[in-house]
């Protein structure tokens, strides 16, 4: 993982600026590898439209002018919020590979706490029927893991929870956000 977002997904474009009165035309995002929540200002004639991709990384931005900062979610308009949680559910989809990964590779975090017991809905019987599954052999897919252990809620979701909990600040370790 790199530290900065090369691509963010649109969440929502404000063409004429927020309505407290900066008038930037600015698009609100999450980075597609990080999860950054972020604001970036579009150049004259771009109308991001929400879920599209754009590039915002070192080299040339054809449709982005300059990130102008990194925002909580709390900052995000009502629409963007709404958004976000469908935008993310494709962001996982699409890295379905790199979550059931973690799954196959959660450790402890504490000696008291497996990283496992920090998703939403998991508690000390489903991080053990997770650990007893996967070492038997590891996960494929998410499906995989609901198949297989079926007792544990739906494991994209669940992810999908995690990373919303993050963005919102309602978790002290992290383990998807950057």
């Amino acid at each position: 993982m790199s530290d900065k977002d090369e691509y963010i997904m649109v969440l929502e474009f404000l063409e004429h600026g927020h309505s407290d009165g900066r008038d930037d035309r600015v698009a609100q995002g999450i980075g597609k590898d990080n999860y950054s929540l972020l604001e970036v200002v579009m150049r004259e004639d771009e109308r991001p439209k929400g879920g599209e991709e754009l590039y915002i990384g070192d080299g040339d931005r054809d449709k982005v002018e300059f990130i102008k900062r990194r925002i909580g979610y709390d900052e995000l308009t009502g629409n963007a919020q709404k958004e976000l949680k469908y935008v993310l559910q494709e962001l996982i989809s699409q890295k379905e590979d790199e979550f059931v990964d973690f799954y196959n590779e959660a450790t402890p975090v504490t000696p008291r706490r497996h990283a496992f017991e920090l998703l939403p809905g998991i508690g000390t019987k489903h991080m053990q029927a997770l650990l007893d599954e996967r070492e038997k052999e590891e996960f494929e897919s998410f499906e995989d893991i609901k198949e297989r252990v079926p007792s544990v809620p739906d494991p994209q979701k669940t992810v999908n929870d995690r990373i919303l909990e993050e963005l919102k600040g309602e978790t002290k370790n992290k383990l998807f956000v950057d």
